[in-house]
């Protein structure tokens, strides 16, 4: 729940930024000559529930209010159960979740429909969009290394549930060990969102979008010790976007 709320205030905090910004663009609209541009791309960032992550996108309009969008997206993905916590034997120990037992990350590559519920008139305002989208996924699974104290001698190995617990544990090892270990989950993904386009210039595409994202796993993701493999992910997510619309 606390997560929800931060996620609610970051929401307020964007859209009153992105509002403000667009009461200061002096430029004129090019929709009030009837332009409807063939082409756009955005390039955005989210927050999610469980993570962050960066997508493009690459549209073209099918007709006056109906957009098909490609979209390539990196997403992090944490548990809801992982707790830092640290050793208090040792003063200078590092900080690590217990029981966590991957670094799971998405990858998602697929096409979906934008439907405009209102077009700006050209002195600005809001333009209200829903879309939907749909495609594959890859899930990755990087394994969790930690600093296990053992007969006084620190041994940095990957964590096992089974022998390593928290008066054992120092701490969290480098990132990036283990990597060439990290395994690869497809899978399939679907969304669906509002977005919400501000400003006065119709080349210009500033928006802030929030919606979900379901991933599907058909092999199951460990996350935790003692936990089930994971099969499907679910996230709610805020996303600001800034691109460009154009013609060939």
């Amino acid at each position: 729940m606390h997560k929800l709320y931060n996620l609610l205030g970051i929401i307020l905090l964007v859209s009153a930024g992105l509002i403000s910004y667009a009461q200061n663009e002096n430029n004129i609209d090019t929709t009030n000559d009837n332009v409807l541009f063939e082409r756009q791309w955005t390039l955005g960032l989210h927050l999610n529930t469980n993570g962050w992550g960066l997508k493009f996108r690459k549209g073209k309009n099918l007709s006056f209010l109906t957009q098909r969008i490609w979209e390539i997206e990196f997403s992090t993905y944490k548990a809801l159960k992982e707790i830092k916590i640290t050793n208090l034997y040792y003063s200078d120990s590092k900080s690590y979740v217990y029981g966590k037992l991957n670094y799971v990350y998405f990858l998602r590559g697929g096409m979906g429909i934008q439907h405009i519920m209102n077009r700006k008139p050209y002195w600005g305002g809001i333009q209200l969009s829903y879309l939907y989208y749909g495609g594959i996924t890859i899930g990755l699974a990087k394994p969790v290394y930690l600093y296990i104290v053992s007969d006084n001698t620190r041994i940095e190995r990957r964590y096992d549930p089974a022998t390593d617990f928290p008066e054992t544990i120092y701490g969290r090892g480098p990132f990036l060990d283990g990597i060439i270990y990290t395994k690869f989950y497809p899978g399939i993904y679907a969304r669906g969102g509002l977005e919400f386009e501000f400003g006065t210039l119709n080349k210009r595409i500033q928006s802030l979008e929030i919606g979900g994202v379901l991933d599907y796993e058909p092999v199951g993701i460990p996350l935790m010790a003692y936990n089930p493999p994971q099969n499907f992910f679910l996230t709610l997510y805020l996303s600001v976007s800034m691109g460009k619309r154009y013609n060939k």
